[in-house]
């Protein structure tokens, strides 16, 4: 069987939608391939984000902040938003795939001590690895 395609929308490309891929490929290659992308990319990857993935063991360090124009042209089994900026600007996916919305809060937008940050980083990962993993379970019965 061949692996299906999911693709993690957000407005920075530099957190939510990093953590979903790092997940998703983590814990559910087998079966998923997971990219991510922004509508308005960051150019980086957050480091309290690359720290709250190392603590389960994902090294998300050498993924990238993408464009949504990346993959315009390919064709996903599902689309999902993580942030509700990314679902207001792109309510209809312009390549090829179903859509759905997952919203979580940014945890990039937190203020305060850096270990205050974190643990909000440390929410959002686990969050989606919750509902991300239910709903990708839910499209596998289908």
């Amino acid at each position: 069987m061949s692996r299906r395609k999911v693709l993690f929308l957000c407005t920075g490309n530099s957190a939510r939608s990093q953590m979903a891929e790092g997940l998703v490929d983590h814990f559910l290659g087998e079966r998923w391939t997971a990219f991510s992308a922004g509508t308005e990319p960051s150019g980086h990857v957050h480091p309290l984000a690359v720290q709250a993935m190392a603590e389960l063991g994902i090294d998300i360090s050498h993924q990238r902040s993408k464009s949504t124009d990346e993959f315009r042209d390919e064709t996903f089994d599902l689309v999902v938003t993580v942030c509700d900026h990314a679902a207001a600007n792109c309510p209809v996916w312009l390549g090829r795939g179903r859509t759905v919305h997952l919203g979580f809060p940014d945890p990039a937008a937190v203020t305060g001590s850096e270990e205050e940050q974190l643990a909000v980083f440390r929410q959002v990962r686990d969050g989606l690895r919750e509902r991300v993993f239910a709903y990708l379970e839910g499209v596998e019965t289908e």
